[in-house]
Order: structure tokens, then C-alpha cells, then sequence
């Protein structure tokens, strides 16, 4: 296996709801494309992502990679701290990477860690990534001085050790564009600012990756850049690829240039049915056609048997809505256990629907959501329709709903929605309280 897909993503810390507070709607198109990579990767289900960020540990003769087994980060240095991530590393394939530039005089390794933390290069990328997909080991490597023409071969080496470790992994480039792009942007206008932002989003949108080692140093210093010299280790793992590029935005609202593009390889194209989904789906099968609980089965993703949380399963019948149950919080020993119990419950006893039947199966589609610990809230200004699901309580009363629904689209319609489920006023004293989930879908 080789490098699945890459994706060129910025990483401004405004973009991140609990720093932005709402400012981050201004880069609503990047915003979106963020979450289509999120979705993309969770499509893919990579065993392993690769980030490059300017802002992990850099020198001027080196590259850096993140050693060890596990490493931390929060937004604390931008107002957030509540808002972290902890992440295992993908250690085997950092070893392998390292053999290969040794055994090619590329200079790079992890010795010379001066910081374990994440840095926000490596956290804005995760913020949204984790939103959709969560089954990862990350590697994590820093820029570094020496020439353009190195940090392409650092990347073909990345390719060869993905590919001796039989890894299915995607590569992940953080760098914002140019910035120069406004007079009260952070380095003012110069007119080589999007100059240069035109010239890499052309590049970029033909898959032309070999291009961006042309680019003169000067120019790049001059346009006040920070993501060209990853986007070219990104350009090195793919090369040789038959790449379907997609650039999804670009935009420069706060003088600053953030592009979104998606680079996928023909392994991209092959199938991966999500774990989650499947067991659901055979669950539903198996106690409609037999009337039988299944077993939970071997080889699922250890996180699924581990972890305790509420889940809900949606079912669809040709886009229509057929039942769809769940559970607040975790009733059963593991998320499999959860999902069993929520799969059978949906297809058989949503009061709003009758019992689904053995004919319908074939057409059904499944969602599972894995839903985080809820958190009570002081305010509907700390809802996001997207991001956040809602529970408005009152008395012994509690309604619930799910995020990101079509046909829901302000605080205020979900608010309303959830109070009816629980059968509550909005002129009652209610509490709200919100949750995050990771969604699982039929791809």
C-alpha cells in the first residue's frame, strides 16, 4: 500500500469556534472545505496520517520528526485550553522513515526535540479531522532551511517507508498561503502576496507538484508564505501517482491565504466499508431475516471495544427516514455492545414507525453517531448547528437532537425541535446542554 490521498489544509487558529467566536464565519468556505477533508478522510479510514507543519520544532539543516509514542496539545496560548487533543504516534513507520533518509543522506530524524507539545500547525488540522474520524495514528514532522529539491525527497521517502510498512495512510499538508494580502493583514499588502497565492493554487489545482519546486527562494520569502515547503513534501509522497487534484477554496479574508485542495490517489477509488456502519447493518439483517442478536465479531477496531459512550442509529429508505434510536449516554459495556442494542431498537421499535421487514433491507442506509460526554451550557451562543448536538431538559423531561441535520439550519430551530421531543415549552425554564459526535456513514 502506498499513500492514499493528500490535502493541503491552512491552519489559522481563528478558524477553531472556541478561539474564533464566531469571527471564524467569515472563512465560511474554508470552513466547509475543512470539513469535506474530514469527511474524506473518514471515507478512507487511514490506518496512519502524516501532517507536515511549519510550526512543529524546525531547524535550519534538519527535519524533525516527532519521537515516541504519544504527544499532547491545547489551544491554551489562544484563549482555548479546553480544547485539546492527545494523539498516539504511528512509531514503527517514523522508524522506517528514518532508516530510509539515513540510508539516503537526507537529514532527518528525531533527535533534537525541544517541545513534545502539538503545536496549532498540527491541532487546527485535528480539530476538524477528529470531528469526522478518530481511528488514526499520526506522524508528525517539521520543515526545515535547506532547499526545496530536499523536502521533495524527503517526501518520496515518506512514500517508500508508507509502502514498506504495508501502512493505508494519508498525508496531511498544513501551511497557510501568502501573508501579505491586505493592507491590515499581518505583514500589510504587497503585491507578490497573491501573486503568489494565484501561482500555487494553479499548481495545485492541475496536481502539478513538480512545479512547486520551481518556485524561487526569494519569492517566497518576499511573499511571506509558510505552507510551500510542505505542500512540497506532500508533492514528493505523491509523486509518481496518478493524482485527481481538487482545490475546494481559497480565501484571503484576513490578509492571509488559506487554500483547501484534496489529491487523490487510485487507491482512493477502491472501497473501505466503516466498521461501525457494518456492524450495524448486520445487525439489522440478522434480526429482521432471523430474529436473532448477533455476536459482537472479531476484528473490529479495539476502540470500539474499549470505549463506553451513547450512540444513535439512523436508518434511510431511499432518502426517507425509516427509525432511528439511541442513548444519551453509555448503557452497555462497549460502543459494539451499543450499537447492537440501538441497531435493533431503530429498525424495530421507533415508535413513529412501523417494524422494518425483510424486502426493505437491500435499500437501507445506515448511519451510526458516537456521541461525546453532553456538557450543560449557560447560553444558545454556545450551539453550532453543525458542530454541536443539543439537550434541552426540564424536570425529568429531555429532548434531543442530533447535529448537523439537513433542514436544521439555526440554534434556534434545533433548540425548538429537541424542546418538542421532550414534550417541553420554550416558556418553561429549560437547561440546554450540548454534545459532539463522530458520525459514521454508508459511503
Amino acid at each position: 500500500m502506498s499513500i492514499i490521498s493528500g490535502y493541503m489544509v491552512p491552519h489559522p487558529p481563528i478558524a477553531v469556534h472556541e478561539i474564533g467566536r464566531g469571527e471564524e464565519k467569515k472563512i465560511q468556505d474554508t470552513l466547509d472545505a475543512y470539513d469535506a477533508v474530514a469527511k474524506d478522510i473518514a471515507r478512507l479510514r487511514p490506518e496512519t496520517i502524516i501532517i507536515s507543519s511549519p510550526h512543529s520544532i524546525m531547524y535550519s539543516d534538519y527535519f524533525h520528526i516527532s519521537p515516541g509514542k504519544h504527544a499532547s496539545g491545547d489551544f491554551g496560548q489562544f484563549g482555548a485550553p479546553q480544547v485539546s487533543f492527545d494523539a498516539d504516534y504511528d512509531d514503527e513507520l517514523v522508524e522506517e522513515i528514518c532508516r530510509l533518509c539515513d540510508e539516503r543522506n537526507i537529514s532527518a530524524g528525531t533527535e533534537g526535540e525541544r517541545d513534545p507539545s502539538l503545536d496549532h500547525g498540527t491541532l487546527v488540522p485535528l480539530y476538524f479531522i477528529t470531528k469526522r474520524y478518530t481511528d488514526f495514528r499520526l506522524v508528525r514532522l517539521g520543515l526545515s532551511g535547506l532547499t526545496l529539491e530536499e523536502h521533495w525527497r524527503l517526501g518520496k521517502a515518506i512514500a517508500d517507508a508508507v509502502a514498506n510498512t504495508d501502512r493505508r495512510a494519508v498525508y496531511v499538508a498544513s501551511g497557510d498561503l501568502s501573508h501579505c494580502q491586505k493592507e491590515d493583514g499581518p505583514y500589510g499588502y504587497k503585491p507578490v502576496g497573491p501573486e503568489y497565492d494565484n501561482r500555487l493554487i494553479d499548481a495545485m489545482s492541475r496536481g502539478s507538484f513538480s512545479e512547486l519546486r520551481e518556485f524561487d527562494e526569494k519569492f517566497l520569502s518576499d511573499a511571506e508564505e509558510c505552507g510551500h515547503r510542505s505542500f512540497t513534501i506532500m508533492g514528493g509522497a505523491l509523486d509518481g501517482q496518478q493524482i485527481t487534484p481538487q482545490v475546494l477554496s481559497h480565501e484571503a479574508t484576513f490578509g492571509v491565504g488559506y487554500g483547501v485542495g484534496i489529491f487523490h490517489t487510485a487507491f482512493a477509488d477502491e472501497p473501505v466499508h466503516d466498521p461501525y456502519v457494518q456492524l450495524a447493518r448486520d445487525t439489522v439483517n440478522t434480526y429482521i431475516s432471523r430474529h436473532e442478536v448477533i455476536e459482537i465479531p472479531d476484528g473490529l477496531p479495539q476502540e470500539m471495544l474499549v470505549r463506553r459512550a451513547g450512540t444513535f442509529v439512523s436508518i434511510h429508505e431511499k432518502g426517507r427516514l425509516r427509525g432511528c434510536i439511541g442513548t444519551i449516554g453509555p448503557t452497555c459495556r462497549n460502543v459494539a455492545e451499543e450499537i447492537i442494542q440501538n441497531a435493533i431498537s431503530a429498525s424495530t421499535r421507533d415508535p413513529r414507525f412501523y417494524p422494518i421487514e425483510q424486502e426493505e433491507l437491500p435499500d437501507l442506509e445506515i448511519s451510526v453517531d458516537v456521541l461525546s460526554e453532553p456538557e450543560k451550557i449557560d447560553s444558545p451562543d454556545m450551539l453550532d448547528v453543525h458542530r454541536y448536538g443539543v439537550i434541552v431538559s426540564c424536570g425529568g423531561r429531555r429532548g434531543l437532537l442530533l447535529p448537523d441535520l439537513d433542514g436544521v439550519d439555526t440554534v434556534e430551530q434545533q433548540i425548538s425541535i429537541a424542546a418538542q421531543k421532550g414534550g417541553i415549552s420554550l416558556d418553561e425554564p429549560f437547561q440546554l446542554e450540548r454534545f459532539e459526535v463522530i458520525r459514521h456513514e454508508d459511503m
